[in-house]
């Protein structure tokens, strides 16, 4: 049974991504623009914006890791969709495959895609003066935490995926996972900000994963931060999961 699970996955998986390979926006939108924000923070704002004796390409890389991620998944709702409009599903459901490797060929579709963006993120943070003196244990760490958090937000496209009824109602539930960078640690110091906002800042998932992946680059302790980062990962990924499958179960019956 795990064999032809596993099989049936692959399968599926390999035509999801060359839907992808296939999308030149979707390609655009998930690597391109994620640079673009980088470059702008970074030459723009950096400048005005006071993180100490940290470059501020290394203060906010992390933050923009996390709109990447974002970005990237809200096409996983939108293929989902397009799927589910297309009678793909119903054809699916006729032949002897197993039917929660259909979702997870998005989700798998959806991790490789945005690791590949995230390491071309990296990789010009590194061209624009991005250092890290952190060893093998902490990259991948920070891998670590990068794929759970895609895992969870992933999980959290595909109900709008299943449930939208229009192909912009499957993409918008990204942009609030996309502005919730903004109000958090990820580009300027919590510190600043006023006091709702900061307790807000402080207190949302973003921050303590940031903190926790800037902190792993700079080889500082990261205490209790990583704990409350990973337990805000967990969280998501098990309720999206939860919910993902009801709302699956629901459009198949």
């Amino acid at each position: 049974m795990a064999t032809h699970f596993f099989a049936d996955t692959a399968v599926l998986t390999g035509r999801t991504m060359r839907h992808v390979t296939r999308s030149l926006d979707t390609i655009i939108t998930t690597a391109i623009t994620p640079v673009a924000m980088m470059l702008l923070f970074v030459y723009v704002f950096g400048g005005a914006i006071d993180t100490g004796s940290v470059s501020y390409v290394n203060y906010m890389l992390p933050g923009i890791l996390l709109i990447t991620i974002a970005s990237g998944v809200s096409y996983t709702a939108v293929r989902l969709l397009m799927d589910m409009q297309g009678g793909i599903f119903e054809r699916f459901q006729s032949l002897p495959i197993a039917r929660s490797g259909v979702l997870w060929a998005h989700v798998l579709t959806s991790l490789t895609a945005n690791v590949i963006s995230l390491v071309v993120v990296v990789g010009v943070g590194v061209g624009i003066g991005f250092r890290s003196g952190a060893g093998v244990p902490a990259w991948l760490a920070v891998a670590g935490i990068l794929i759970l958090f895609t895992l969870a937000l992933t999980w959290i496209a595909v109900i709008p995926g299943l449930t939208a009824k229009s192909v912009d109602g499957a993409g918008a539930f990204a942009y609030p996972l996309i502005f919730l960078p903004f109000i958090s640690s990820a580009f300027v110091p919590t510190g600043t900000m006023p006091g709702p906002v900061r307790a807000f800042a402080d207190n949302q998932p973003v921050t303590s994963i940031v903190n926790t992946i800037r902190d792993l680059f700079a080889k500082q302790p990261v205490g209790t931060s990583i704990w409350i980062a990973l337990a805000w990962c967990v969280g998501i990924l098990v309720v999206a999961y939860l919910f993902a499958g009801l709302s699956y179960r629901r459009r198949i019956s």
